[in-house]
């Protein structure tokens, strides 16, 4: 008589737990248990909890290969759903096996679990394996469908916010906790009589108003500074949007800013031209927005700038702004604008400026080259990955609810009456910005060291998404090469595995729509470059996303200092404008508010918040991985300590990748 002992654990998600029966068959390699009904005394499978059973076969089953688990309701008439995490086998031989499941069951359904390490399809030595493993990407691919509703952007999955899958579907408190952060921000935008408002803002004092309890330190900070040219070119570097500034050479000739115009913010005695050979200018350009029609208002035609700005690396390290051009072609209806200019000409054109910042950071830096591309690397990986191989083990944490998430801003960004419907652009000028940035997008773009090197951006002082992010990505990237190393020894590893290469083809095809100059691998032909991919995946998941989302309610809540849209065109003529202009030219209050309670709930902070580096569902059974995340965890905590350090130190902190504060995946 042979005795397995075999640990069951229920999920803690809310009803995770079950009354029905639930069913355990052991699967060796020389017999099988009979399907055994796991009943202990008293109440089985509750949420959150572990409960170990006994399962007696005559002699041992050999090597445990599979477990199939099935749930049965019986003659209830009503099922439930039962989540399991995970199964652990303690053999007659002293053996523990780990089977990680993490699905929700339903009645009748039947799951076979693979144990055990992790491995590559090449390493399968059993016919049952292979025949198993071959079934499960045969499902899977049925499963996990690719759809594509704007043929120049990523494809996607092809779920609706209903039908997506119950293991990657958000928990229901998040869902209530989204629901009632929706709900609280729009009741009392319309108790102040702000929602649905078309009236003009009476004054720049009245618009932080809006929310009277939600306010943050640098919210508050920007409300009075925003101004300040000093603080409004550190937003170029450490801004919601600090990924567009370069360093400029030599000015490009649709920008034909003087010596003149600029010499009194000069340093002394310093010829313009020497400040360019010295790496002090900087350009902003939005030349990506050119010749783009905006959306329909009041019956005209709105304006969708696309602005030029020269930025100056000042004798005491400030970066301030120089000239502005709002429109790319120089023109007598399209002046430069400058420091000396009046107050409110100045503000203006910094304002539209903001403009055009706002619309390409939440359709290009943030919903397209976060959330769009993270789907179509998840959805590759759903379809080209068995369960058990190492790969998906190490990346699926990372992709927890994207799809839902997605799927939802599809419905809710991009739908008839959402964001970037009430933008400048609106819902057609999105699509084509993003279809135009999507043409451009490489895959070294994404990578940080490659794009701070593209962007001349390496000895800037006080940029610190720079600087934490360099560090942040050489700490992803070391523990990605010891996990990836640990199970590909040699480059032939890496060629002649089949799923990794079929993940990284449709990466390739769907994600980058086959482009050869985005530059993305078409196949894996090294270690290395299967290292520095995930890598890249991870920090765009877990750190870039947070780069660019975290800050939105810091920067974006503050009308003049971002906005969607902008109701009147740019000047033409300079001198002319006055605050009532300003006013004029900002969105109404209704506007305003409805893009405002947006921004609050893409900044939500849920409780279901799993940092980087944390791993709550044991995937891995190697103590060699166990150990390679707990020494990533501790490097996280080390850089984070440091950034707490600095920012203690700081009027205006940059907390937006600190690790402490970084979910390891896209969930909002």
């Amino acid at each position: 008589m042979a005795e397995y002992k075999v640990e069951v654990t229920t999920g803690g998600r809310e009803c995770a737990g079950t009354f029905d029966h639930i069913l355990v068959t052991l699967i060796g390699s020389r017999d099988q248990s009979e399907k055994t009904d796991l009943d202990n005394w008293g109440i089985d499978f509750k949420t959150g909890t572990s409960d170990t059973y006994t399962i007696k076969t005559k002699e041992s089953l050999g090597e445990l290969l599979l477990l199939r688990v099935e749930k049965n309701s019986g003659v209830r008439p009503h099922e439930d759903e039962w989540f399991c995490r995970k199964i652990v086998v303690k053999t007659p031989q002293g053996d523990t096996i780990l089977f990680p499941c993490y699905q929700w069951l339903t009645n009748g359904e039947v799951v076979e679990l693979r144990g055990g390490n992790a491995m590559k399809a090449s390493e399968e030595d059993r016919s049952l394996w292979i025949e198993h493993r071959k079934k499960e990407l045969e499902f899977k691919k049925s499963n996990f469908q690719w759809a594509s509703t704007y043929e120049k952007i990523p494809h996607h999955s092809s779920f609706s916010t209903t039908s997506v899958p119950a293991e990657i579907r958000m928990s229901k408190s998040r869902i209530q906790e989204s629901d009632s952060a929706v709900l609280s921000g729009t009741l009392e935008l319309k108790t102040k009589g702000m929602l649905g408002s078309q009236e003009s803002w009476k004054s720049i004092q009245d618009i932080p108003t809006m929310f009277s309890e939600r306010k943050t330190q640098i919210s508050e900070y920007l409300s009075e500074h925003w101004k300040d040219d000093s603080f409004y070119g550190f937003q170029f570097l450490n801004g919601v949007n600090p990924i567009l500034i370069k360093q400029c050479r030599e000015l490009p000739p649709n920008f034909p800013v003087t010596e003149e115009m600029v010499k009194p913010y000069l340093e002394v005695g310093m010829p313009f031209h020497n400040e360019f050979k010295r790496g002090n200018m900087f350009l902003y350009d939005q030349k990506i927005l050119s010749g783009i029609q905006g959306k329909s208002y009041n019956g005209e035609r709105l304006q969708v700038p696309a602005p030029l700005c020269l930025l100056y690396l000042n004798p005491e390290k400030k970066l301030i702004p120089l000239a502005i051009q709002i429109h790319q072609q120089p023109s007598a209806d399209n002046p430069i604008f400058l420091p000396s200019d009046s107050e409110t000409d100045w503000l203006l054109a910094k304002i539209f400026v903001k403009n055009a910042d706002m619309m390409t950071h939440q359709a290009v830096s943030h919903l397209l080259n976060t959330h769009f591309v993270s789907e179509a690397w998840a959805v590759s990986l759903l379809r080209n990955f068995s369960l058990i191989h190492p790969i998906y083990k190490l990346l699926i944490p990372h992709f927890r609810w994207l799809l839902h998430v997605n799927a939802q801003g599809r419905e809710t960004l991009l739908g008839a009456s959402g964001l970037f419907q009430r933008s400048s652009l609106g819902h057609e000028g999105t699509i084509e910005l993003m279809a135009r940035s999507h043409a451009e997008l490489t895959y070294a773009s994404l990578c940080l060291p490659d794009d701070i090197r593209r962007r001349g951006m390496e000895s800037i002082p006080n940029y610190y998404y720079r600087d934490d992010g360099l560090k942040l990505w050489d700490i992803i990237h070391g523990f990605v090469k010891s996990v990836v190393g640990h199970f590909y020894p040699s480059d032939d590893e890496v060629v002649k595995d089949s799923e990794l290469q079929g993940w990284i083809q449709e990466i390739f095809t769907y994600c980058f729509l086959g482009k050869t100059s985005s530059g993305c691998p078409q196949a894996f032909q090294s270690v290395e470059e299967v290292v520095k991919f995930i890598t890249m995946v991870i920090f765009t998941v877990a750190a870039q996303h947070a780069a660019v989302n975290n800050g939105q309610f810091d920067y974006e809540m503050f009308t003049p200092n971002g906005s969607l849209m902008l109701r009147k065109p740019s000047p033409t003529v300079k001198g002319q404008s006055t605050m009532k202009t300003i006013l004029e030219t900002l969105p109404s209050i209704g506007e305003t508010a409805a893009i405002a309670n947006v921004l609050y709930l893409l900044v939500f902070d849920y409780s279901d918040f799993v940092p980087l580096g944390s791993y709550p569902e044991e995937r891995f059974q190697e103590c060699q991985v166990k150990q390679m995340m707990k020494h990533f965890r501790a490097e996280l905590s080390r850089l984070s300590d440091a950034i707490k350090d600095r920012n203690a130190k700081m009027v205006v902190p940059y907390t937006y990748l600190d690790p402490s504060h970084l979910d390891s995946s896209i969930i909002k």
